[in-house]
């Protein structure tokens, strides 16, 4: 017998296109496993943010998944628990997780949200 997960929430920025564009990659690629996920954008929601625990420009900042367990994670270990639900996307999610590699992705994905944002006007 085949054992359901429970659904994870992604927590994403729906005013930005390439947000947009990275979640309808995700679900291509997801498929099936795709229903596993529900997606909440922020857009505009700062006061259900923060009764649901997440700081609103946090979560402008970094992505958000709330797990099965009820835990909020963010930034790449977000996109790690995400990917690791896909079985194309889990080599990905171990090599992003390396502590060689991690450190200097994390600054990369720092600095390319803020340049985003403020590119758009919204930070």
């Amino acid at each position: 017998m085949e054992q359901t997960k429970e659904k994870i929430t992604v927590y994403y920025d729906g005013a930005c296109p390439s947000c947009v564009e990275d979640r309808e990659n995700y679900e291509k690629m997801a498929g099936e496993k795709g229903a596993e996920v529900d997606w909440f954008d922020i857009t505009g929601q700062d006061d259900q943010l923060r009764c649901m625990g997440i700081d609103p420009y946090k979560a402008k900042t970094e992505l958000h998944v709330r797990d099965e367990n009820q835990q909020v994670h963010s930034e790449l270990d977000a996109y790690i628990l995400l990917m690791r639900r896909v079985p194309r996307l889990k080599p990905l999610a171990w090599l992003i997780g390396l502590p060689v590699i991690r450190p200097v992705l994390s600054s990369l994905y720092r600095w390319m949200v803020k340049r985003r944002l403020q590119a758009s006007g919204r930070l």
